[in-house]
């Protein structure tokens, strides 16, 4: 793959092997004045009956949790001089990182793929449909 000029980067805080080999790769690919985004998805009830268990403002309050912890992600692990954006995306998380990939007009994105079982087959199941479906480049890094 030659010098990507912009990248995505979809994390999952909670699962540092989502993060850590991909962010290396990431930034050796970016090059220099290339632009890093860095995305996290903070998943939809998928049904309705699941958000009634919920409070009406619990969406709202965790997506701003996410942001908050997202920045401090970025501000401890993306080096100084690396221009970074961070999204905070909200829904189906293949589907947003498509979504997130299409709107910035990335070179590449850039994820992280658990070591895979049997019901896996080659990746896991979100990094198997970005692979399928996106526009671009995808380099799927194994924990």
């Amino acid at each position: 793959m030659s010098q990507s000029r912009t990248i995505l980067l979809p994390i999952d805080l909670s699962d540092e092997g989502s993060w850590r080999k991909p962010l290396h790769e990431a930034l050796a690919l970016l090059g220099e004045g290339g632009v890093l985004h860095v995305a996290c998805v903070l998943p939809d009830f998928g049904m309705s009956q699941v958000s009634n268990f919920f409070g009406r403002d619990y969406e709202k309050k965790a997506l701003h949790a996410l942001g908050g912890a997202l920045t401090e992600w970025v501000n401890a692990n993306v080096p100084e001089g690396v221009e970074v954006h961070p999204h905070v995306l909200h829904g189906s998380i293949y589907d947003e990182i498509l979504r997130a990939a299409a709107k910035l007009g990335v070179d590449a994105i850039i994820m992280g793929s658990h070591r895979p079982e049997l019901k896996d087959y080659l990746l896991g199941p979100n990094a198997a449909r970005v692979v399928r479906h996106a526009r671009c480049s995808v380099y799927v890094v194994r924990d």
